[in-house]
């Protein structure tokens, strides 16, 4: 199926849940329609030691493992950004995060892991990577 309504009712496409690695906290999904959706984070760094808010417009691939017995494990992939607002400064960067997000059929819930390369573009230029795992629950 190319929907998420293969996984989840059609009117459950807003999901608030928690991440666990680097970031820690809070993350809200909202599907758009079709294979896209929108993802924000408010967490805690830990590298860092201070707040962490991410952004992200994602695509999902649910034809890549369409073989899952029960509910849908797409691929996703998508673009955004982050900022880390530490005491002395503000860390700003570009996202890509890439992950799977595995939807119950029978339940309002998913799982997902991700991981995340990203290019920092201030106060300095680098790199940087960032993954976990998580649940939402959808509403």
């Amino acid at each position: 199926m190319t929907s998420i309504t293969h996984a989840q009712q059609a009117d459950k496409d807003i999901g608030i849940g928690v991440m666990v690695g680097e970031p820690t906290g809070l993350s809200l999904k909202s599907w758009l329609g079709g294979n896209n959706a929108f993802d924000v984070g408010l967490a805690w760094s830990l590298n860092r030691d201070a707040v962490h808010v991410h952004a992200d417009y994602l695509w999902h691939n649910f034809n890549l493992f369409d073989e899952v017995d029960e509910g849908s494990l797409p691929l996703y992939y998508g673009i955004g950004g982050r900022v880390i607002l530490a005491d002395d400064d503000a860390v700003i960067g570009a996202r890509v995060p890439v992950g799977l997000n595995y939807l119950f059929e029978d339940a309002p819930i998913g799982l997902f892991m991700e991981v995340a390369p990203i290019i920092n573009l201030a106060p300095d230029t680098d790199l940087d990577v960032e993954g976990g795992i998580g649940i939402r629950f959808y509403l």
